[in-house]
């Protein structure tokens, strides 16, 4: 079997319909109206919006499970230890069942198979040949997203009044926090003895939490679109500061967008 598998590599049925990164981000019109700000279960855009966003829940959690694959597999026991092997395979049984669960889920909330599209950026992120950059930016940057999303999820549910939902979403937060919790230790595991290399590392994940902000729709308050989980990221071994940085990042990008739909 080959090692280090390109994104365009990934195997689909005719069923999902994929689109790049560059084409999900380069996007500028302002087309994702109320998009910015929280699902409200009474507003009669939520149910399109919670149908979308798990539909992008399932096919990231295909991707998750390709990616914790993918770094199990394509680096020796001298660069990645048999014990981190042992993790990523973990990973990808608790990934293999948030794909069954989010696909049943779908079913649960009206949507199907390749209704929205697929963008294969979380793999991208899981293609990179250092495996420390691959911790950063799958294990916590991504999968910091997803105790994010999950989170927002959860309370939607909440919300809502659908312990279907409530149940799901926060049976998989569960694992999504244990998920980056191993990134973490690994990360500082590996390179405890290359600190420019940690940093490095460290600043690849900045630039994917800035991707995964989606122009400052993640924030802290209440009326945030996806909200920035801090107490599960810091059990999931974030520190205080880089939650922090996300938050910066996000209320940057929520001007910029701002400055942006003004002009149109």
């Amino acid at each position: 079997m080959r090692t280090q598998l390109p994104p365009s590599a990934l195997a689909r049925d005719e069923r999902f319909h994929r689109i790049s990164t560059a084409e999900r981000f380069n996007d500028e019109r302002p087309n994702d109206v109320g998009e910015d700000r929280r699902m409200d279960p009474a507003s009669a855009e939520s149910t399109d919006r919670a149908r979308r966003q798990m539909h992008g829940i399932f096919v990231g959690e295909i991707q998750a499970l390709e990616g914790a694959g993918r770094t199990a597999f394509d680096f020796d026991t001298t660069q990645t230890p048999f014990a981190m092997k042992l993790d990523m395979a973990r990973q990808c049984w608790d990934e293999a069942r948030h794909v069954e669960i989010s696909l049943l889920l779908g079913d649960h909330m009206g949507t199907g198979v390749g209704e929205y599209a697929e963008t294969i950026t979380l793999f991208e992120a899981a293609c990179h040949d250092d495996p420390v950059f691959r911790l950063a930016g799958v294990n916590r940057a991504l999968e910091g997203l997803a105790i994010d999303v999950f989170t927002t999820m959860r309370d939607f549910a909440t919300e809502l009044n659908d312990p279907v939902l409530h149940f799901a979403e926060d049976w998989m937060l569960a694992d999504e926090v244990t998920h980056v919790k191993m990134g973490s230790n690994w990360l500082r595991e590996l390179t405890k003895d290359d600190k420019e290399r940690q940093a490095k590392a460290l600043e690849f994940q900045r630039t994917v939490d800035g991707l995964f902000n989606f122009r400052g729709m993640r924030g802290e308050t209440r009326e945030a679109a996806i909200m920035l989980a801090r107490k599960f990221r810091e059990m999931a071994g974030f520190e205080s500061e880089e939650i922090d940085e996300i938050a910066a990042m996000a209320e940057q990008q929520r001007a910029e967008r701002a400055a942006v739909a003004a002009a149109y």
